[in-house]
């Protein structure tokens, strides 16, 4: 027996087993990829004009735009795959509590 156990604590963080209940770790996985994917081929939709070219000139300060897109990409991934997260793991909770 573990000194955790005699305290009535266990080795794993109180919220383990509720992250895994609601499948966290699986919903982040797939969020990172969905975010990344999304935001790659907005970049390339945009750097490369693959859907023509922009209809007005623009200057970017500092660096030019390939910068300013990648920065916006990378916001735009993030934000994407935190919102997958959370969807995700709203239907996982709704699911659980239906179940219960």
């Amino acid at each position: 027996m573990s000194d955790g156990d005699a305290d009535g604590q266990t080795d794993g963080p109180p919220t383990g087993g509720l992250l895994a209940a609601l499948a966290v770790k699986r919903n982040t996985v797939i969020g990172l990829g969905v975010g990344v994917g999304v935001a790659a081929l907005a970049y390339l939709v945009r750097i490369f004009e693959l859907l023509g070219p922009v209809g007005f000139e623009r200057t970017y300060p500092i660096v030019g735009p390939e910068a300013w897109f990648l920065l916006l990409a990378i916001v735009f991934a993030s934000a994407t795959a935190l919102g997958v997260v959370v969807v995700l793991t709203a239907i996982r909770a709704v699911r659980l509590s239906k179940d219960v």
